[in-house]
């Protein structure tokens, strides 16, 4: 390590600085100030870092020598998804985001945020009309962040502690699942258990029949599953959970739900999913947008740990757009709000308001046939690669499985000779032979045909 000494970004670093800040709080050390932070998420010395990049020029030389590292999958044919699509986003999309009126605002006076309140309203109500759910809590940061929190709604709703969710889950999705189980205190521990799934990640109902009990806050499923599968029991599956008494958390990717049925018409208590295939780049480094919905239910708005917009007639009889609830928030009781949630994903609000109002129902219901037809279009191309195995070539959307077990050859391999020597990125691998392929609007016939040739030229 380097000698202590102020970095050139952080004027507060000096060791004067910071006794006068101490002093200022009538402290000797920073410990009370970090007495919230369990020790064993705390590092006991400082990590061997590399000198501090003292100058500018030196700091954006290095940056464009990272970035330039990279291979953006929007600037060659992708077949990646599994959460992160790429779905065409309309120019007007990005012109109303990076508008001055939505881009720079925080927070502000009622007066001031009264027109970002009204889009964030508008956000939740084409969200709920799609879902066919009445109250929409403002995005948090992902899917898994989303269902992590919705999960914990659900102990508090039912008392009850076991969670069961499809064994076929994407693993990052799972792991931020697995963060917001954990507890210190045993009442408020959630056990997640996996669910045994079909060959697209379907949950198995019969074996959903033999785990469920009294004992269960809540069952978890998505529509359409991480493997593409098109839930096709969901009605049954809620119908199961109601009986014992478990709330339903339907997990969702709102681009379909122009062709399938929304999960308040079936039965779901709860929904979540991502807002990132509505008007989203895909990109990474920040969250992307995930949502939680319910019924307009008291109770359950008692648990939500979200911010919540609201309408109510002004002391003029006019229509008013702000925050409700905001008490159970981070925002409104720090620590002791329902839970943690930030605002890093509320500029996407405004991005998917702009979406979902430019297609509308019909545009909804037409993106979805597309890619649906594409969708079924890639199952057919890839069983038609000699060894490639389709288990499932129908009722799916976006996502496609495909087993390369009998080709020989494994996924990484595969992926690494279709971007090298056909400049396009393959699928995501589930094990050593497996891989999710994903298409969307984007992907032409022309593109799915190119993936085909490419795939029996690596495999010849």
């Amino acid at each position: 390590m380097t000698s202590r000494r102020a970095h050139p970004f952080m004027p507060n670093d000096t060791a004067a600085r910071q006794a006068e800040l101490l002093a200022t709080l009538g402290l000797d050390n920073v410990e009370p100030l970090f007495a919230q932070i369990p020790a064993a998420h705390r590092q006991s010395a400082l990590p061997d870092l590399p000198p501090a990049l003292t100058s500018e020029v030196e700091l954006a030389r290095y940056l464009k020598q990272t970035l330039a590292r990279n291979r953006p999958a929007t600037d060659s044919l992708s077949f990646l998804g599994g959460g992160i699509w790429q779905h065409h986003v309309p120019a007007v999309v990005d012109e109303i985001v990076g508008r001055s009126e939505f881009l720079t605002p925080v927070w502000g006076t009622p007066s001031s945020d009264f027109g970002r309140n009204q889009a964030w309203f508008e956000f939740t109500s084409q969200l709920g009309a799609l879902l066919q759910m009445e109250l929409v809590g403002l995005p948090v940061y992902s899917w898994g962040a989303a269902l992590g929190q919705a999960a914990r709604m659900a102990l508090r709703l039912t008392g009850r502690q076991r969670l069961l969710v499809p064994a076929a889950m994407c693993p990052q999705r799972r792991a931020v699942l697995d963060g917001y189980a954990g507890s210190a205190d045993p009442a408020l521990h959630l056990v997640v258990e996996a669910v045994p799934c079909d060959a697209v990640g379907r949950i198995d109902l019969a074996a959903l029949a033999g785990m469920i009990g009294a004992d269960v806050a809540a069952v978890y499923y998505e529509n359409p599953a991480w493997m593409g599968g098109l839930e096709t029991s969901a009605a049954a599956l809620a119908e199961l959970a109601h009986a014992a008494g478990a709330l339903v958390i339907a997990g969702v990717d709102p681009s379909c739900l122009g062709v399938i049925a929304p999960p308040g018409a079936l039965g779901a208590d709860l929904a979540v999913g991502t807002i990132q295939p509505l008007g989203i780049h895909m990109h990474a480094g920040g969250g992307v947008g995930g949502f939680i919905a319910s019924a307009d239910d008291p109770r359950i708005a008692a648990e939500y740990p979200t911010l919540l917009n609201s309408l109510a007639t002004t002391v003029d009889g006019r229509m008013g757009f702000g925050l409700m609830l905001f008490h159970q928030s981070s925002y409104g009781s720090r620590e002791l709000g329902k839970d943690w949630t930030g605002n890093s994903t509320y500029l996407w609000a405004i991005a998917a308001t702009a979406y979902m109002a430019l297609l509308g129902p019909e545009g909804f219901a037409e993106l979805g046939r597309l890619i649906l037809a594409r969708t079924a279009l890639l199952a057919d191309t890839l069983a038609a690669v000699p060894g490639v195995t389709v288990p499932v070539t129908r009722g799916l959307f976006k996502e496609v499985v495909a087993d390369f077990a009998g080709t020989g050859r494994d996924v990484a391999s595969i992926n690494a000779a279709l971007l090298d020597r056909h400049d396009m990125f393959g699928g995501i691998a589930i094990d050593t032979h497996r891989a999710i392929f994903a298409v969307t609007e984007c992907h032409s016939e022309a593109d799915i045909a190119r993936l085909g040739a490419a795939l029996q030229a690596v495999l010849a």
